[in-house]
């Protein structure tokens, strides 16, 4: 896997003899897997030196647009992305879903005739538009993480495995506890979850567009600091850290310092290596590492859940609070029901199940955490169903880390940032697909597995005379005989479906063998281990299956 800086300025495209050696343009990343895919994270003014350098070398017919974010700075360049006016070239663009705006209308929004005399829809090549939310996806042989990322806009980083090396793009993120921005202090919560979307990686390219310094003063503009970025990359044993988005204001010579202050908050036997992107610089990741996945969710597509179907509960005695918060949820669509405290707020959410709750948290005022805790003793509250978010002044080592938690929020409470964790909490909750966990006794059973012989064996009568029989006697469509092997579902017979394998995350066969019994799903749509699943929502529409 090769990749190319592009663009690796912040905020705004700038030029002149002090911007040589790193670059002005705005983010854009090439990456080539050794097969050739070819994989765009984000469209920057950057993309216009690698739009017409793609057409140059006859690269341009096909490609996939990974885009974090729809900020002006990561979009800019899609206008002049030469291989979007091509007849006959093919490109799939990826971006975060907004709540009340889908993707096309979003990008479409910068090419109206006020400020561009080419619509979207008059571009030449075939546009594929997909919107995504937390998961993980398949593009062609390179397997893609997404994660959200801590910014006042709905943020995907995104987490590429290929040619056994792993790449992680995190652009625009701000550190969860602010005492991180210096390199220093506990990791703990949101903070130790981003860590692990970094585990194992052969580069993170992360934002750096602030230091210690500077960051005091932009609280809550969504940047990150080098030493919060080399902090949590030394921890998630990533092997080199690319500091990204640089300030518009960080000369070269600014950034070299910049670069020295990072490195020397590492600890003195730390094998990370710092360096600051730079337009035009190449990389060669080889497939020389194991990469560690993270914990994994489910699909990254998205899917119409019911979001506008469920309230966001708020309990706040700050009438100024309340009403930020209600704003920024109604804004959105979402019914807001107010409670006059935390502690009022439960029976709220007993009441009727919501899509997030926002509580506030302030000493004798509002025992947020108390309400918490409640919450989570009602049915069906538990913390992988449902979001508690505490909005405390300084909640505290102690209450930090109390169970239960979902997120601690600090102030100043920006409405844009608000609304942007509120999205994404709520976004999380709305793709319902479990993956099966792997069973307690996973390595025996892979042995057991490939003993057997069969994997990867071609097609014997003896097994396809037993699919058919048993779609003749059940008149079903499809009959398989699956065989669960480490990442994926492979069928020794198939009847009623072309595809061979699948990867084990979308198999309901894998939780037949956790479960190890009979399992029967009456509907898959009403199942939340499977209502999102590609195979349910998409080809071969999947509605019941007994296994």
């Amino acid at each position: 896997m090769q990749l190319r800086f592009w663009g690796t300025r912040g905020s705004i495209p700038k030029c002149g003899p002090h911007l040589l050696r790193h670059g002005g343009s705005t983010a854009c990343v090439e990456v080539t897997t050794e097969a050739g895919t070819l994989i765009v994270l984000d469209c920057g003014s950057g993309a216009h030196g690698l739009g017409q350098a793609l057409m140059a070398e006859g690269r341009a017919r096909r490609g996939h647009l990974l885009i974090t974010h729809t900020h002006w700075d990561h979009i800019q360049g899609l206008p002049f992305f030469a291989p979007l006016f091509v007849p006959g070239c093919e490109w799939d663009i990826y971006a975060p879903r907004g709540v009340r705006q889908s993707l096309h209308e979003t990008l479409s929004g910068q090419m109206q005739s006020a400020y561009f005399p080419v619509a979207l829809e008059d571009l030449g090549a075939e546009i594929r538009f997909h919107e995504l939310v937390e998961g993980e996806l398949a593009i062609e042989e390179a397997r893609v993480e997404t994660r959200f990322l801590n910014h006042p806009a709905l943020t995907l980083g995104y987490r590429i495995a290929a040619d056994g090396a792993v790449l992680v793009y995190a652009p625009d993120h701000e550190p969860h506890a602010r005492e991180l921005a210096g390199g220093e202090g506990p990791v703990s919560g949101e903070d130790r979850r981003h860590a692990a979307f970094l585990t194992g990686a052969d580069v993170v390219i992360h934002d750096a567009q602030y230091t210690p310094a500077e960051y005091a003063t932009k609280i809550g503009w969504g940047h990150s600091t080098g030493e919060y970025a080399a902090r949590l990359a030394e921890l998630a044993g990533a092997r080199r850290l690319a500091l990204f988005h640089h300030d518009p204001l960080r000369s070269d010579d600014a950034l070299d310092t910049l670069v020295a202050a990072v490195r020397a908050s590492l600890p003195p036997a730390s094998r990370l290596e710092v360096f600051a992107a730079a337009e035009g610089a190449t990389l060669t990741l080889a497939s020389d590492t194991i990469s560690v996945a993270a914990d994994e969710p489910a699909t990254a597509y998205w899917q119409p859940a019911e979001l506008q179907g469920r309230p966001v509960v708020i309990g706040a005695t700050d009438p100024e609070l309340a009403a930020m918060l209600t704003e920024a949820l109604s804004t959105d669509g979402f019914e807001v029901r107010l409670a006059g405290s935390s502690t009022e707020a439960v029976p709220l959410v007993a009441e009727s199940p919501p899509s997030l709750v926002l509580l506030e948290d302030a000493p004798g005022v509002s025992d947020g955490l108390t309400a918490c805790q409640a919450i989570r003793r009602l049915p069906a509250a538990g913390p992988e169903v449902l979001p508690v978010v505490l909005l405390s002044g300084d909640p505290g080592a102690a209450k930090r880390h109390a169970a239960g938690v979902t997120e601690w929020l600090r102030p100043p409470f920006y409405k844009a940032f608000l609304q942007a964790r509120a999205r994404a909490w709520i976004l999380r909750q709305a793709c319902r697909w479990q993956p099966a966990a792997a069973p307690a006794e996973e390595a025996t059973r892979l042995a057991a597995l490939g003993a057997l012989g069969i994997l990867d064996t071609p097609e014997e009568e003896r097994f396809d005379r037993l699919t058919r029989l048993a779609a003749a006697a059940f008149d079903v469509p499809m009959a398989l005989v699956s065989l669960v092997d480490r990442d994926r579902q492979w069928f020794k017979s198939h009847h009623g479906i072309a595809d061979r394998e699948t990867h084990r995350d979308l198999s309901f066969c894998a939780h037949a063998v956790v479960e190890r019994q009979r399992l029967v799903v009456p509907d898959a749509r009403a199942d939340a281990r499977f209502a999102d699943n590609p195979l349910v929502t998409g080809a071969p529409h999947i509605r019941f299956y007994a296994g």
